[in-house]
């Protein structure tokens, strides 16, 4: 409603004085205000705030008359009336300064735009030149108690007892005097002609008040009863005056009236302000409700703040400011809604936590529009505040502080409220809450202050919605958490500030604001305002009834000044602003309010009636046009004791008869009711439908009153199928109260509804926002709030003194959300409508935070009903757990409600939502695991340990067959603090599970490889992969170090046994991918188990069944075999494999051309090419030759080191979906076929030679997969899992593997059954691929030699100590300078037993070892990949 922002801004007097003001007073136009200090009388301007004029009463008047007291403005603001301590009314005459006579000019640079030389555009920026002239004097002959300005007379009450009557002339004969004796006074006017009244003998008027539209004066007696008079004729005179008084009130204070509500507040020496209305059949004042500080909100000060010193209502009557004795200020909305309090937070803390005086304040008034607040602070606190370094105190007068607001658009201009954007105004500045935050930049929303904020971001694409497009999305009005500012046209603001009227379209791209003159719009999609090209034709118009925008065309209600006729224009969005370009209606009387739903406009004017008016786009010229008729007029003067009195005026589809049913969406659509805000009342007129059906003219029935203290209303035009129930809901903002909706009630599968049920049903709810808009669809209330910030630690107090900057905080808004659907589902199941809930619970089932709804009405009734300290005959949690069931997410709303709620609590909730064990097999059986997890630390807390490990163990298998390996350690860790006693921290709830985490082994935690890679050969800077890598020695190390401590408790046993049962599980069932990421996430010693297990279930049963789930496991292709590959030049396994590697690895054609592959051999291409390939980042497999690798070690020439890149992107690209075809380019993941096209061009191949190099990368599976593969090769072999070792060999069409295995088959330690296994199953590979997969027939023939050697010759003997894991360790050798050639050494060994990963070639050195270089290079290739998937 109103926000404060910035500091306030303090104003000083120019003139030197000695005499402190303690008196401000408006006048009636908010232009000029009249400041008092014992002898002065000072005019100052509102815009700018400059000091006008200044009258000294001289010492010899002052002592006649005394010291001065409070200001009174004529109507007219032509003349000042001022009390004086001796009982004188002072009249001074306002003179202007004749022609010309301005105080202060602008002052413009050469050749700027704002010089216009226009007739009346100057002085609307000028501050005038204005005296003062004292008429003769009135003397009363009593101290004077309190002023009120009539239209032509002043009201005086004297300490005396008397009312004084003053024309403004101040003739003498125009006195009367009436005592306040002689007026009856009772409880209300039916009594007051023979019932008791009241005493008022010695009694004068404290403070008295006028208020227009209840025709009376609200007065408070020196005794501290409250009263208001009314006068029984259009005269004041005594006979003709009645009171009535406010039972049970005897410490009021001070009056204040609210015209537009018809409001009369009294402040008490409580500290509370008491709201009044006044009944309109007995005339009796009736308590509405208190304006009080509440101990929750403020527990230091809520009873300390002494009696209420003033009560001002803003301009618009929708805030009151309060301030107190002791001093502060706080701002309520008409109804009690508390916006903004000094004495608490920031505002009476230091940064340091030390408490600071509450400013004590004299005087305060509203400036024009409300955009300020006037505050003359007190004479001790003016010493404490002014702050002044170069003049003493006493040679200017310490003076007036301005706080600065911005307030809602829906105070003066409430057609807004049909939008679903936030439209805050200050003085020159609009705040919005719309635009597509992906396109605004940030420029506009860094700022920490929003009032500080430039010109305003850019804003989302132009689009021009029709009437029924669809809500903004939560994305655009939620995700962006600043406003957007847009700064007014300064040109528009100098000559027609304040700005009255503010509206916005509905997409939130256009906005309109209209000053005192004319009218100018914005456009968000430009950033650019359009004012008025003629000046003349701006300033001949004025804005009376508001702004609102329709389909590209703004609406307005004003009035002509040069035809003097009230007018309906419609302007052009896209034209330029020209009265040429607008459609003009009269029309007979003067508008108040306009609003639009959908084609139709709804006026209500002056003289009480409503106007109804239908609009039309044509597109019959050059330009779109508008044409307007009247369709109907409506009277409402029965109803409307005021026109002012009416807060809005709303054209909706919302009714409360038959039409409501799920047949005539259709229907939703009409005007079907005028829905009017008469001062807080709420009341509807339904149109007629008993007589002729003619719909746009049909007569409306008589009105029902809907709801009371009503401060705002929201509805929509759209429809929804879907969300019916918030759609065709009325939303109610009730100060205090909270929130109301007003919901209709649908029958369910087009059954018939109960005859004695409601259609619609209102329903309270409580939120913790001020309430600016609602977004319909997405069942969310935003608002804003003030938020403050300390700048007092940045400069101390200076001479005991602080500056304003230290005294307050700076104020921001802020924009706020929330949700309300959970009040809503909770009200209807209180009151037996669950059927009703259900139907708008599914309808909203989708939004995101739908689960968080459910969750907190769980939590909202449970906090009520389990620390209730009486007994609750009818408990709703029974009620809202079984609806809650009706939803897929009851389990996880029930368990994060409970670890929200304190452990107390937890009988209670699961009393009513069920055990908390059956639960959790629920979502055993619903295989939710991460609920599940949840739930096991409920039964932690709840069950004794037996139970807890019993259910944990269920959960630790499940997520083991899952794959779940975040949840496995969690629960690892459970288990083990179950077992250990750690009762006391339970695990947190595990986060779901990420996909990547079962790919490529990447924590190969503690079976890790070494290596140390060349930094040359990586892009600068893009990855870091010089990394150590610790090896433990197989076995020996005792399972790593993962349970440290107690590694003999019988929890660990426990837990071991388990994992290896998974792991004899997962090897039965031939799953290796799978085992390898469980050895690798849950650090489990695969090495050392497999040894133990080596004879038993690492033993392969059928060598065809498990190379066929290998191939689907880790989705190898088959191997398939080209037509002509019998006839090949590339027969030769080696040579082919190093051609198709070079061709992946150049960069370019010259690279390849220099390798000359048909001659050399592949050492000396890797000399001649001056490139570094990807070697060294197992892209490819390791056939690189020794030397290349030793250059790259030893930093040879280092180009085209950027290539990482497209490796990366590539591996990450491994479809799993190309599992079940996978051709050439599914499978072909880790080379660039582009460039292979590039190079084709200069390359010499022949067509056969072509098919045999895509027929290998073909063959070849994702390059995860080899990378996968390899390791787990490398774990068989060092665990001596021989059989496995030849299955990996097979797919990896290693021949080299293969002849090592059979050679280690000599060894004396090896099995006969082993030999055996590996003969029979090498032998059935072949028959399988004689008839099956002729693919691997090549391959086969050329381990046919190894094949024959296993059936035919002698074992020979083989170092014992190959096949130890200590092993594993050994030192390896460096490479000789005499050592064997690298054709023979190309084979690495990895961890002591020899693993050559190139078909031809020699088994590495005599002595079973292989150069360092070839080592690293194949382990980079592992954990390179496999750390980055």
């Amino acid at each position: 409603m109103y926000f404060l922002t910035g500091w306030p801004r303090r104003l000083l007097c120019p003139l030197k004085s000695e005499e402190e003001p303690f008196h401000v007073q408006p006048s009636s136009q908010r232009f000029y205000f009249a400041v008092l200090s014992e002898t002065q009388l000072s005019v100052w301007f509102s815009r700018p705030s400059v000091l006008i004029v200044s009258y000294i009463e001289s010492a010899k008047a002052s002592s006649q008359f005394g010291f001065y007291q409070q200001a009174e403005w004529k109507q007219d603001d032509s003349m000042i009336a001022v009390a004086a301590a001796n009982g004188y009314i002072l009249l001074f005459d306002v003179v202007g300064g004749g022609e010309d006579k301005y105080l202060y000019e602008p002052v413009y640079s050469k050749g700027s735009s704002g010089v216009k030389v226009t007739p009346g555009y100057k002085e609307e920026q000028c501050a005038p030149a204005l005296s003062l002239e004292m008429k003769r004097p009135l003397d009363l002959e009593a101290p004077i108690t309190s002023m009120q300005s009539l239209q032509e007379d002043l009201l005086v009450s004297t300490a005396d007892g008397y009312l004084h009557i003053l024309h403004w002339d101040g003739v003498s004969n125009g006195r009367k005097a009436i005592s306040l004796c002689s007026v009856p006074f009772s409880l209300d006017l039916q009594s007051a002609r023979g019932g008791l009244c009241l005493d008022l003998k010695g009694v004068y008027i404290r403070d008295m008040t006028y208020c227009v539209t209840l025709d009376g004066f609200a007065v408070v007696l020196d005794d501290g009863r409250l009263g208001f008079i009314t006068p029984l004729a259009n005269r004041i005179t005594a006979d003709q005056l009645q009171g009535v008084w406010a039972a049970d009130v005897t410490d009021g204070t001070c009056v204040a009236v609210n015209n537009k509500y018809r409001l009369v507040t009294f402040g008490c020496a409580s500290g509370s302000v008491l709201v009044y209305s006044i009944d309109t059949t007995t005339g009796s004042m009736q308590l509405s409700h208190k304006l009080e500080l509440t101990p929750k909100h403020y527990p230091d000060v809520w009873n300390k703040t002494g009696a209420v010193k003033l009560i001002r209502w803003s301009p618009d009557y929708s805030v009151a400011m309060v301030t107190w004795e002791c001093g502060g200020l706080s701002l309520w909305s008409v109804f009690g809604a508390h916006l903004i309090c000094t004495l608490g937070e920031d505002f009476a803390y230091r940064s340091d936590g030390t408490k600071k005086k509450p400013i004590n304040i004299s005087s305060m008034c509203w400036g024009a529009e409300g955009y300020q607040l006037w505050v003359i602070t007190s004479r001790e606190e003016t010493e404490l505040v002014e702050n002044m370094e170069e003049a003493p105190p006493q040679t200017q007068q310490a003076g007036i502080l301005q706080f600065h607001f911005i307030k809602s658009a829906l105070t003066v201009n409430p057609c807004t409220s049909n939008q679903e954007q936030v439209l805050l105004h200050g003085e020159d500045r609009l705040y919005l809450t719309c635009g597509d935050p992906t396109q605004l930049p940030s420029s506009s929303s860094e700022s920490p202050h929003p009032h500080n904020l430039p010109h305003g971001g850019e804003g989302s694409p132009p689009h021009h919605p029709s009437p029924n497009s669809t809500s903004q999305g939560l994305s655009t009005l939620l995700g962006y958490k600043h406003w957007h500012v847009v700064q007014i046209h300064s040109t528009y603001l100098e000559s027609n500030w304040p700005i009255r009227f503010a509206a916005i379209d509905t997409a939130g791209q256009c906005i309109a604001v209209a000053g005192r003159r004319g009218f100018a719009h914005y456009s968000m999609s430009t950033r650019k305002w359009k004012l008025f090209g003629n000046i003349t034709q701006e300033q001949n118009m004025t804005v009376t009834g508001g702004l609102v925008w329709w389909n590209g065309f703004v609406v307005v209600a004003c009035y002509n000044f040069i035809d003097r006729q009230e007018e309906l224009r419609l302007y052009l969005r896209s034209s330029n602003l020209d009265n040429t370009f607008s459609s003009v209606t009269k029309l007979h009387s003067g508008t108040l309010l306009l609003n639009v739903f959908r084609d139709m406009i709804i006026l209500f004017r002056a003289d009480c009636s409503i106007c109804l008016y239908s609009m039309e786009r044509r597109h019959d010229g050059p330009n779109p046009s508008a044409s307007v008729e009247l369709l109907q007029e409506v009277s409402m003067s029965r109803y409307i004791p005021h026109p002012a009195l009416v807060v809005s005026v709303t054209l909706t589809s919302v009714r409360t008869e038959t039409g409501i049913t799920l047949k005539a969406p259709q229907q939703a659509c009409m005007a079907d009711s005028i829905i009017l805000n008469l001062a807080g009342q709420l009341i509807m007129l339904q149109r007629d439908r008993s007589g002729p059906q003619i719909q746009e003219k049909l007569p409306f029935c008589p009105p029902v009153v809907l709801a009371q203290y009503v401060e705002n209303v929201w509805t929509t035009c759209r429809s929804n199928r879907k969300k019916r129930h918030l759609l065709e809901a009325l939303w109610l903002s009730c100060g205090e109260a909270g929130m109301k909706v007003w919901l209709p009630l649908f029958p369910r599968d087009h059954r018939k509804p109960h005859s004695f049920l409601s259609r619609r049903i209102m329903l309270p709810f409580h939120i913790n926002i001020y309430p600016l808009a609602v977004l319909f669809e997405d069942a969310l209330v935003l608002g804003a709030s003030n938020e403050t910030v300390l700048y007092d630690s940045l400069q101390g107090p200076r001479e005991g003194r602080e500056s304003l900057e230290g005294l307050f905080p700076y104020c921001t808004v802020e924009r706020t959300s929330q949700i309300y659907l959970h009040h809503i589902l909770r009200q209807l199941l209180v009151r037996n409508l669950g059927e009703q809930a259900l139907l708008l619970a599914q309808s909203c089932a989708a939004l995101p935070y739908f689960p968080h709804v459910m969750e907190l009405m769980v939590h909202v009734v449970l906090e009520e009903e389990a620390t209730s300290r009486e007994p609750i005959p009818d408990p709703l949690l029974p009620t809202v757990a079984k609806f809650i069931t009706e939803f897929p997410l009851f389990l996880q709303t029930i368990v994060h409600c409970a670890r929200k709620t304190e452990f107390a609590l937890w009988n209670y909730l699961f009393a009513a939502v069920g055990n908390p064990k059956d639960l959790f097999e629920e979502c055993l059986m619903a295989q939710d695991l991460d609920t599940a997890a949840s739930y096991l630390i409920i039964l932690q807390n709840m069950e004794v340990p037996a139970v807890s490990r019993q259910h944990a163990t269920l959960l630790f298998n499940t997520a083991l067959e899952q794959g779940k390996w975040d949840l496995c350690r969690h629960m690892i860790r459970f288990l083990k603090a179950i077992g250990s006693g750690e009762m006391e921290t339970p695990p947190p709830t595990p986060t779901t599970q990420e996909p990547s985490s079962t790919g490529g082994f990447e924590l190969f935690r503690n079976r890790s490889i070494s290596l140390s890679q060349s930094a040359d050969s990586i892009a600068a800077g893009k990855f870091n992969l010089q990394k150590t890598f610790s090896m433990p020695s197989g076995p020996s190390v005792k399972g790593s170090d993962r349970w440290s401590k107690d590694s003999d408790c019988a929890e660990n046993m426990y837990i071991d046994m388990m994992l290896r049962r998974h792991a004899r599980h997962l090897l039965e069932h031939v799953r290796l991918k799978e085992l390898g990421c469980f050895s690798a996430q849950l650090g489990f010693e695969l090495i050392g188990w497999l040894c133990h297990e080596r004879t038993r279930v690492a033993r392969v049963d059928d060598f065809v069944m498990a190379l066929k789930c290998l191939h689907k496991d880790f989705l190898w292709p088959f191997p398939v075999i080209p037509a002509g590959s019998m006839s090949s030049p590339f027969k030769n396994g080696h040579r082919r494999t190093v051609l198709s590697q070079h061709l992946l690895k150049s960069q370019s054609a010259d690279s390849l051309l220099n390798s000359d592959m048909d001659t050399a051999p592949p050492q000396a291409a890797a000399r001649n090419s001056n490139h570094t390939w990807l070697d060294g980042l197992g892209a490819l497999g390791p056939t690189e030759p020794t030397e290349m690798d030793t250059a790259l070690s030893h930093g040879g020439p280092q180009t085209q080191e950027a290539f990482l890149s497209p490796l990366t992107n590539k591996t990450e690209e491994c479809s799993i979906d190309s599992a079940t075809d996978l051709t050439e380019t599914s499978s072909m993941v880790d080379g660039d076929w582009t460039m292979v096209d590039e190079n084709f061009s200069t390359l010499s191949l022949t067509h056969s030679e072509l098919e045999h190099i895509s027929m290998e990368l073909a063959n070849k599976g994702p390059h995860k997969s080899q990378v996968q593969l390899r390791y787990l090769l490398h774990v068989f072999m060092e665990a001596g899992c021989l059989e496995w070792c030849v299955v990996i060999g097979l797919i990896l069409r290693e021949a080299a593997v293969i002849k090592q295995v059979v050679n280690f088959l000599d060894s004396p330690e090896v099995p006969p059954e082993t030999v055996q296994s590996v003969r029979s199953g090498l032998l059935g590979v072949d028959a399988w691929a004689s008839t099956d997969c002729l693919g691997y027939k090549p391959f086969l023939n050329m381990i046919r030699p190894q094949l024959q050697k296993l059936i035919e010759t002698s074992v020979e003997q083989i170092q014992p100590e190959a096949f130890l894991p200590g092993a594993s360790n050994s030192k390896l050798a460096e490479p000789q300078p005499g050592g064997p050639s690298a054709e023979d050494s190309r084979g690495p060994a990895l961890l002591g037993l020899a693993l050559p990963l190139e078909p031809p070639g020699g088994l590495g050195t005599e002595d079973g070892r292989v150069p360092e270089e070839q080592e690293e290079q194949e382990v980079d290739e592992g954990v390179y990949d496999c750390t980055l998937s």
